[in-house]
């Protein structure tokens, strides 16, 4: 009995760490090149209307999946054209990125309140069970018995741990967030990295938006995304901007979400609303402990929310 919850519980701490996982690892990306954007709330919020509305009329996952990705995309661009071309304050223009996310789908999201999810992008979003690797006991059915999206998650936390310590482009990067001035005099056009990374990192928010109105709910609601995006942001600082550090985190976080549902089958004396604030709690706590440990290693990008231009060499 205590196994069969034990399973099931982490199963569903998988799942509901995917969100968080993406727009961590979104994040992180575009803090490696210097660019630090606060608005992830505000991206995964234009991702998840925006991806659910052409979810709605296309009934398309792969347009669905698109959209959320592209509209990240946008709430991306919005921010590096005004901090990495115009250099406006990259805090300031983070928290307005995510007012703007935040009210965008709000006036898009209203007609749509309440409507489900079209069930040919649930059914194509459902678990898979993958070959072999499925029937593994217990460890089967935690991680590879998942949707398509918590696979990508996976995938994305290799494919960033090899790409930021050994390709070019990712070293490239990282000496963007590093030092952009030593950057440049080697040839490493910076605003273009800015850009690129800062666009990726969007995207990778966007998606984290589109999977909770598209396969975590699967609905559209008002406040969908629920403070993830602050949560995410303390996550890159927790996993010391390391994406194999992020993957626990989020999990962790994931399962912090759902562990008052899942408790309540047992009747314990405990407020539901404490259960509920627990990831929240938690974040302050870890950000505490971060900032207070005399062991800890400062591993933020040198440059980090530092404006760039060439001339001020």
């Amino acid at each position: 009995m205590v196994t069969e919850w034990f399973v099931s519980f982490l199963s569903a701490a998988m799942i509901s760490s995917t969100p968080l996982l993406l727009s961590t690892l979104g994040e992180l990306v575009t803090e490696k090149s210097g660019s630090q954007n606060l608005g992830v709330e505000g991206m995964m919020y234009m991702g998840a209307v925006i991806g659910f509305y052409i979810g709605s009329v296309t009934e398309s996952v792969w347009l669905a999946v698109g959209a959320s990705l592209f509209a990240g995309m946008v709430g991306a661009l919005i921010f590096g054209i005004l901090t990495i071309t115009l250099r406006a304050n990259q805090i300031v223009t983070g928290l307005t990125l995510t007012l703007f996310g935040t009210g965008f789908a709000g006036f898009v999201g209203t007609p749509i309140i309440g409507q489900r999810t079209p069930q040919v992008i649930i059914d194509a979003l459902s678990k898979v069970r993958i070959p072999l690797l499925g029937r593994l006991p217990i460890i089967g059915e935690i991680l590879f018995n998942q949707d398509v999206l918590v696979y990508t998650g996976y995938a994305l936390v290799i494919f960033l741990a090899w790409f930021l310590r050994k390709s070019r482009i990712g070293l490239n990067g990282r000496l963007v967030g590093e030092n952009p001035a030593a950057a440049e005099s080697l040839g490493i056009p910076v605003m273009a990295y800015r850009y690129a990374f800062l666009l990726f990192g969007g995207a990778l928010c966007g998606l984290a938006g589109g999977y909770l109105s598209l396969a975590y709910v699967p609905s559209w609601q008002d406040s969908m995304v629920a403070g993830r995006g602050w949560i995410a942001v303390a996550l890159v600082i927790f996993s010391k901007w390391n994406p194999t550090r992020a993957i626990v985190g989020a999990v962790f976080f994931g399962g912090l979400d759902i562990i008052g549902f899942r408790l309540q089958k047992f009747n314990l004396p405990i407020s539901p609303y404490l259960l509920d604030a627990l990831p929240y709690v938690m974040t302050i706590l870890v950000l505490v402990m971060d900032s207070v440990s005399k062991k800890s290693v400062n591993h933020t990008p040198k440059a980090l929310g530092t404006a760039y231009f060439r001339e001020e060499r």
